[in-house]
């Protein structure tokens, strides 16, 4: 007979982590799919400040490592997949992953967000090799060398305030004439010594003989174009929902993002969403991790009463 897990749980960050969590305390066989790295986005997160009763000095890696250990403790369970297919119709639902199917009676998609590159010319040819998406993950390779971060948001002005420990400069390249980070992270950013802010411009080209050169600079206001020498250059200029698989299935806004009600519920029966994949007015750690515990609880209340018959109010 084929193993039926009662909770599915799609993307290993800190929404899976919570979710897998909650549903295996509360005694529901439990399973997190995961195609690539565990922790998401936040284990390539070096400072998590903002993520209350942190311990000193508090790391993405390191925050990521302790949930996955305490879900594991209460018994959930972890593969390494990637899930390209649903069949959500049944009360069993199926989760068709590249090797293999899995079963379940409900399913908890957490699969978060993605970076979005650029598009600039010479960029996919450079990634990995100057071009990077994680200051955590490639920092430590630009000791001592000048890199560029593109964006201007809360990622990137946190990102380049973290790269000031390795590199010797750090250049923020911004389309507008102003952040739209924090105003603690700005403040901060803006005092950096190492930090060096090039307003009004976009990139056109990202060159380099097998290795990052420079980039070619465009400013909006002037249309002037120029070149301008880096060892590196991150980007952070946006995510996308990872949600393809789920798409004509289930209800999302026009981006892709899942809608959910205030339990996590999607418009499947027994499909719910946590985290930085549903439409929802903050992504972060933290609220990511509340979604996850709501959304077990409500995925085990589904189960109660679709196969014991017993009626929940929530």
């Amino acid at each position: 007979m084929d193993n039926i897990y009662d909770v599915a749980i799609i993307g290993g960050g800190p929404a899976g982590y919570s979710a897998g969590l909650y549903a295996s305390r509360g005694k529901l066989n439990t399973v997190i799919i995961e195609k690539g790295k565990w922790g998401g986005q936040a284990a390539t997160t070096e400072e998590l400040e903002n993520y209350p009763g942190s311990i000193l000095e508090p790391s993405g890696p390191k925050l990521m490592e302790r949930m996955k250990e305490q879900a594991e403790s209460f018994g959930t369970k972890f593969i390494n997949g990637e899930v390209v297919g649903l069949e959500i119709d049944d009360k069993v639902k199926i989760l068709k992953l590249t090797e293999g199917e899995i079963k379940a009676n409900t399913i908890i998609i957490a699969t978060g967000a993605e970076h979005v590159s650029l598009g600039a010319p010479g960029e996919m040819e450079l990634r990995g090799k100057g071009v990077s998406y994680c200051a955590t993950c490639d920092a430590d390779f630009f000791t001592e060398l000048e890199v560029v971060v593109i964006g201007g948001g809360n990622t990137a002005v946190e990102e380049a305030i973290y790269l000031t420990k390795f590199a010797d400069k750090v250049s923020v390249v911004h389309r507008r004439d102003e952040f739209r980070a924090s105003k603690s992270a700005v403040d901060k950013a803006l005092t950096n010594e190492k930090i060096h802010v090039i307003w009004n411009s976009v990139v056109e080209e990202i060159y380099g003989d097998g290795i990052v050169e420079g980039i070619k600079l465009k400013n909006v206001k002037t249309g002037e174009i120029t070149d301008y020498p880096t060892d590196g250059v991150f980007v952070f200029v946006g995510t996308r929902p990872i949600s393809g698989f789920a798409k004509g299935l289930i209800d999302m806004d026009e981006r892709g993002y899942i809608i959910t009600d205030e339990n996590m519920r999607t418009s499947a029966d027994g499909v719910f969403a946590a985290g930085d994949i549903r439409v929802k007015l903050l992504r972060q750690v933290i609220t990511a991790a509340a979604d996850g515990a709501i959304a077990a609880i409500s995925a085990e209340k589904y189960i109660e009463e679709t196969l014991h018959n017993k009626k929940y109010y929530i």
